[in-house]
């Protein structure tokens, strides 16, 4: 006797049980893109959809073009950034010293009774 909580007539990877809930797969076509190194990258995509006009390969993470004479040039690599890198971007330096001031003007205010 099982203690209810088996599955019964399924299996991994079966089919839909009536026969109107099996659909076609969206048409489909295939794209090939070339690299710098000469690795050739094809992938499947929707018939309708417009194919990128580059597409990272993945043998050697560079930029592949659907022109094997003439591929796209080498990413450049962004140096790394620090968090600090990040925030002078976003603020000017009369920004950065407005919010300090507001941020010890705070601290200030909790520590005093």
């Amino acid at each position: 006797m099982t203690n209810g909580n088996v599955i019964r007539g399924t299996r991994i990877g079966s089919a839909p049980e009536r026969f109107d809930q099996r659909v076609e797969p969206a048409p489909r076509r295939p794209v090939v893109y070339w690299c710098r190194n000469d690795h050739r990258v094809q992938f499947q995509i929707a018939a309708e959809a417009q194919a990128p006009a580059t597409w990272d390969c993945p043998r050697c993470g560079e930029p592949a073009g659907p022109d094997r004479d003439d591929p796209p040039g080498r990413s450049r690599a962004e140096p790394y950034k620090t968090h600090l890198a990040y925030v002078q971007e976003r603020r000017t330096p009369e920004e950065g010293e407005a919010l300090l001031a507001e941020a010890l003007a705070a601290l200030h205010h909790r520590r005093r009774p």
